[in-house]
């Protein structure tokens, strides 16, 4: 079973403007963090991959070992980072921040515009390391320093290792 830690939160108002890093965010089931450019989308509600999205630290602190440059937490235009959790196994899988439960959707793999945004080589560094994109199930506040855990007590059959 692993435990992990929410140890930052981004959000941009707008489609390619500069995130933004916050304490903490009040999110909403089936629409994200409310200001965030999803969540304030009219079609947010209708695309439930679009209401939050997750990236490992440790996916972030591989990129300069294994590619050779760095690239910010704030540059992968992801909404939480993550320590200490495997993404990658919260697809179909129910988890909480804090108190708030969200639902892995699919992973968020890294894109051309993101390298457009970043002028950095991060499809390939970020290729099935890129995040999670998650549905919002509760309303709520979260905050960095939160627990991040499976929902309801759900057995762990992966390990954060």
């Amino acid at each position: 079973m692993f435990k992990g830690t929410l140890s930052a939160i981004y959000y941009a108002g707008e489609s390619s403007e500069p995130m933004t890093s916050k304490e903490s965010v009040v999110v909403e089931a089936g629409r994200g963090i409310l200001g965030d450019r999803y969540a304030e989308a009219s079609s947010a509600k209708s695309k439930p991959e679009n209401q939050i999205t997750l990236i490992e630290a440790e996916a972030i602190e591989a990129v300069p070992r294994e590619y050779g440059f760095e690239i910010t937490a704030l540059e992968t235009r992801r909404n939480l980072v993550t320590c200490g959790v495997p993404l990658n196994h919260l697809v179909g899988r129910e988890f909480c921040v804090g108190a708030v439960r969200m639902r892995g959707i699919l992973l968020c793999e890294p894109c051309a515009h993101l390298a457009k945004l970043t002028g950095k080589k991060v499809v390939k560094a970020l290729r099935h390391r890129g995040g999670l994109r998650a549905e919002v199930l509760d309303d709520g506040e979260i905050r960095v320093g939160e627990t991040i855990t499976l929902a309801g007590g759900e057995a762990d059959s992966t390990s954060a290792g």
